[in-house]
């Protein structure tokens, strides 16, 4: 009989474990990519959504350094050499940060990768560029992140979430 509850508790508890990691992640993975003259160009990252909560000046807060999305730390690859809004950017590996004002943001280019989203320094920082900034005319309501062509070898790296679209020109060199 102990060996029957035992078993039945083993397999319930197994169960229990394994329901709990099927469950969707509240920020899901998400990615973006694009291809400009031959090379390729990719974000991943998590994608939070609002979920009624109010989210710049508050849940992320201003003159706060973040992680550019949820969980993870925002991954930035380029297959080439760029100009990100006047920063040079080496072809690599990176991680992308944002310093968020109400009437400004920063991008933040990070040479530290593989970090979870909270673990920001500085010393590590390649550069920052100015991001220029819009307000949205609805409410976006998931977090999203976009490489889009503007050119041949030109394209805008977009964050969009709330009420805020921020974006920041680059160039494949």
């Amino acid at each position: 009989m102990t060996k029957r509850v035992v078993l039945f508790g083993t397999l319930v508890l197994g169960t229990l474990v394994w329901a709990q990691g099927q469950r969707p992640r509240l920020s899901p993975p998400a990615e973006t990519s694009i291809t400009i003259a031959g090379n390729t160009l990719a974000v991943k990252y998590s994608a939070p959504s609002m979920r009624g909560r109010k989210i710049f000046g508050a849940l992320v807060p201003f003159g706060k350094v973040w992680r550019a999305g949820a969980n993870e730390a925002t991954a930035f690859h380029t297959d080439a050499d760029l100009d990100l809004g006047g920063l040079s950017v080496p072809k690599g590996d990176y991680t992308l940060y944002v310093l968020p004002e109400e009437n400004q943001w920063t991008l933040i280019v990070n040479k530290q990768t593989g970090q979870w989203g909270t673990v920001y320094n500085e010393t590590m920082d390649l550069g920052r560029v100015k991001m220029n900034l819009e307000r949205s005319a609805t409410p976006i309501e998931t977090y999203k992140i976009t490489l889009t062509s503007t050119g041949p070898r030109t394209g805008k790296l977009q964050l969009e979430w709330e009420n805020t679209i921020a974006w920041v020109p680059f160039t494949v060199k």
